[in-house]
């Protein structure tokens, strides 16, 4: 059965019942209580919670990539050792927002399982609630009744947090036989894996309050759940996930790359792999970047346990970029982008695998280290340090003390990781705790979205439809002074979205314009009050003249992606903008800084398409025409079903909503002013157009003036070149001085370190030639004069701070000081105590970087 699409049939057979078929959300969601998608509801979370009004239709299908590796939903140490278990996943889900509920359901669950799946009646199971005897009598129509389970709350209750939608459901199980799994838990509600969960449908129907009363809510929806993984895994008759249609090829491609051949029983390192891979190219062709916090630890995290164990297989080299090709060659049909983010993100892999090969061999030093004390039983501190630091995972710490014949101090590790989950938890506040605070669903019932006419209009007389206080309560008035929101009916004022900043003006002769913004469609403007406002109150409205200056830096940043492209390749993706009057800025995924003559290259492609100046064209196309015309559109925007499309000529085409100038002329200059990292495979653009462009330019003539006079020369490029020519003969005599011994580089994770006492010699100069000669390196120098001890140190590239740095050493020599985290110095006073503040220094840079 290996060729039965099972995505594919379930989304055909709602799409049939007249569901609309919704394309997976963004791993990445618009809710800052999670960290990924977890589940198919999420991205109809605010329609469940009752924030905004359910959509039309009413029911909706989708399948919907989920990640659990972080959070409060969290699978990762599982995945590879249980036959379920996954990072990454797809959930098949059919929803009802008050139209359909459990009737229907049920029968849709039925009908699909057994008309559509064919998977044997006598096969299914079935649960409700204890006290769901609707659905235990409408399930009868169905099932025997000796096939239908009651469960309480444990098993079958759902609800979204402490407070807010919540119901009992109802799940479907499979029995897998009892041939082939018959321990003491393998029964219908035992924890064996003979009956599968394979469905579970959520009958949201009751409202919890603060006090755990249930209400009945006025609209119960229906919200399910059924995994792609395990239902093929079913259908193509195997016990194990991992050993379907959907994993199996990739373990295949890891056994070709490590050369061993692929044993179930010993293969938790081949399906750690092949279910990590499909995470890290999902989540990376969606725009997530490896980082130092946040989802892009989270990313990291993923690749490096899967790096392991690569290495664990003997694989000792960057493996894990090949299997890029698989994923897209599976799951590029029904994911495109995939395919067009291929080779950007095989190459992030790649450089992400490199660096971490460094930090394995780092781990092993310490753990090879403490094997050289250890006698019976390994330290837990250090097992946790190896986990919580590199990365190795207790398993992997006992695999290697295995054979030494040695144990792990297991009770000290799970006490340290103990700690470190309540940490998290103390900080995490996880899904559905707290709503979004506003009457929002109360205006778009009454009211519905209002009308932006700010394309065309600048200023304009509109009506007070509603207004909310600071938190976003609806009251009658403002007061003179107070601050709140104001809805109009038609409004000039953009609302910040798309990267571009909310405009600002005035209420003529009654309040200032302070920000505008867009709360689930609705444009509102943040207003300051000078005399009272009242909802139904006729106004005069006008936007900022700073309008214009933002729609030309807007402009700007669309010919500048356009730039990108074309200098760097198409692999090119937005990751974040921020449009004001005087700046703008673009963040791109690109895996490494631009050279000079590649920012002269994209400055020019923009100067030159300002000169030509192409008039803008906007045109209202649906979502699927405009993005095969060529329209590049961002991944995880929600775009409606018409978008408008905005294009300069040849030079740019995308989708936007924003403000925009008429004709590119009207940018005038550009000018890039900095280039920069945001995080890894994330760079970023900041420029400036317009008034503020002639204003950097006035500075900047401004400066050139005084540096002739600085230099007392007209041409200040020769007077510079002759210093420096002065200043390398000065060096040059101080290297000769020299220090009287030979400075040694150690590694630290990749950072050339050094902490060491000058004789003689310029500290700071040392200091920057070592600077210089390497891509990262951490310095420190301490040299005795006139009984005091002189620190200096250097950093670049590297997780410490230089002025942490001298301060701690000097605290030691009776001395203080401090600076940036690039370059610091300090003094101290006791010089008896060199030694101990040089062995101090060394440790402090060991834990830093380490």
């Amino acid at each position: 059965m290996q060729n039965f699409d099972v995505r594919q049939a379930y989304l055909d057979y709602f799409k049939s019942k007249g569901h609309e078929v919704i394309e997976s959300a963004p791993l990445v969601p618009n809710d800052a209580t999670l960290l990924f998608t977890n589940a198919g509801m999420v991205p109809f979370k605010s329609i469940f919670t009752g924030e905004v009004p359910r959509p039309t239709p009413p029911i909706r299908t989708s399948c919907q990539t989920c990640i659990r590796a972080g959070g409060k939903h969290n699978d990762l140490d599982n995945v590879g050792y249980t036959a379920r278990h996954h990072t990454f996943f797809e959930m098949l889900g059919n929803f009802s927002f008050g139209e359909y509920f459990k009737k229907d359901a049920i029968a849709y669950a039925w009908e699909f399982v057994t008309q559509v799946l064919k998977l044997p009646k006598d096969r299914l199971y079935v649960t409700v609630h204890e006290s769901d005897d609707e659905a235990y009598g409408m399930w009868q129509e169905h099932i025997a009744k000796e096939r239908i389970y009651k469960f309480g709350d444990k098993d079958n209750f759902w609800q979204m947090g402490d407070t807010g939608p919540c119901g009992p459901c109802s799940e479907i199980f499979y029995d897998q036989g009892a041939e082939h799994f018959n321990s003491d838990e393998d029964y219908m509600g035992g924890d064996g894996d003979r009956f599968l969960e394979i469905w579970n449908l959520v009958f949201m129907q009751f409202e919890r309050s603060a006090d755990g009363k249930l209400t009945t809510l006025p609209k119960p929806s229906i919200d399910t759940g059924m995994g792609l993984e395990r239902v093929t895994a079913i259908k193509e008759g195997k016990f194990s996930n991992y050993d379907s249609s959907l994993f199996m090829p990739y373990i295949n491609e890891v056994a070709k790359l490590c050369g061993k051949p692929y044993e179930y029983a010993t293969g938790a390192s081949y399906r750690v792999i092949s279910d990590h891979i499909r995470s890290v190219t999902f989540l990376l062709a969606q725009g997530v970047n490896f980082d130092k916090e946040g989802r892009g630890y989270v990313l990291r995290r993923i690749l490096r346990r899967a790096v392991r164990h690569g290495y664990l297989l003997g694989i000792k080299k960057p493996f894990m970029y090949k299997l890029v090709d698989k994923v897209c060659e599976l799951m590029g049909g029904h994911y495109a982008y995939l395919n067009e983010k291929k080779e950007a993100v095989k190459e992030q892999i790649k450089l992400e695998e490199e660096r971490f090969f460094a930090t394995i061999a780092s781990g092993l030093e310490l753990f090879n280290d403490e094997l050289t004390r250890t006698k019976d039983i390994f330290s837990g501190e250090v097992a946790f340090k190896l986990y919580d630091t590199f990365g190795f995972p207790l398993d992997l710490t006992a695999d290697m003390l295995r054979d030494k014949n040695l144990k792990v101090d297991e009770a000290k590790f799970d006490e340290l990781m103990s700690e470190q989950k309540a940490r998290a938890k103390a900080a995490w506040k996880g899904s559905g705790d707290k709503s979004a605070k506003g009457d929002f669903k109360e205006l778009l019932e009454e009211f519905g979205e209002n009308e932006f006419i700010g394309y065309e209009a600048l200023d304009s007389q509109s009506k007070i439809l509603a207004i909310l206080d600071e938190d976003f309560k609806r009251t009658n008035s403002l007061k003179a002074g107070e601050n709140g929101w104001v809805m109009f009916d038609k409004t000039p004022f953009y609302a910040q979205s798309g990267g571009q900043c909310g405009d600002s003006g005035e209420i003529t002769g009654k309040a200032q314009i302070l920000d505008t913004q867009k709360f689930h469609g609705l444009n509102l403007s943040s207003v300051k009050a000078n005399v009272e406002l009242k909802t139904g109150d006729e106004v005069s409205v006008k936007v900022s003249s700073e309008r214009s200056e933002i729609a030309r830096h807007h402009s700007a940043t669309h010919i500048l992606h356009s730039a990108l492209r074309k200098v760097l390749g198409t692999h090119i993706a937005q990751a974040g903008s921020s449009v004001e009057a005087d700046k703008l800025r673009f963040d791109f995924s690109h895996p490494k800084a631009l050279t000079s003559e590649e920012l002269a290259r994209i400055e020019a492609f923009v100067q030159n398409a300002i000169v030509k100046g192409e008039a803008a064209k906007t045109q209202i196309m649906d979502i699927e025409d405009a993005k095969n015309s060529g329209a590049i559109a961002l991944f995880g925007e929600k775009y409606a079903d018409k978008v408008r499309v905005l294009s300069f000529g040849e030079v740019s085409k995308e989708l936007c909503g924003g403000t925009h100038v008429h004709n590119l002329n009207e940018i005038g200059a550009f000018f890039i002013t900095k280039e920069s990292g945001v995080s890894a495979g994330v760079r970023r653009i900041e420029a400036v157009c317009s008034k503020a462009a002639l204003n950097l330019a006035k500075n900047l003539h401004a400066e050139l003036d005084e540096i002739k006079t600085e230099l007392k020369s007209i041409e200040p490029i020769i007077a510079i070149k002759k210093l420096k020519t002065e200043i390398k003969s000065l060096k040059d005599e101080l290297k000769n001085a020299g220090s009287s011994k030979a400075i040694n580089l150690s590694d630290i994770n990749g950072v050339k370190v050094c902490v060491e006492i000058l004789e003689s010699g310029d500290i700071k100069t040392a200091i920057d030639e070592i600077k210089n000669a390497n891509e990262r390196t951490a310095v420190l120098f301490m040299q005795v004069k006139d009984d005091k001890v002189a620190i200096a140190a250097g950093v670049k590239n590297a997780s410490i701070k230089a002025g942490e740095w001298v301060k701690m050493t000097a605290q030691i020599l009776g001395g203080n000081g401090g600076g940036k985290d690039d370059f610091a110095t300090a003094g101290g006073k006791d010089t008896s105590k060199i030694q101990d503040a040089t062995k101090a220094a060394l440790e402090f840079a060991k834990e830093k970087l380490i």
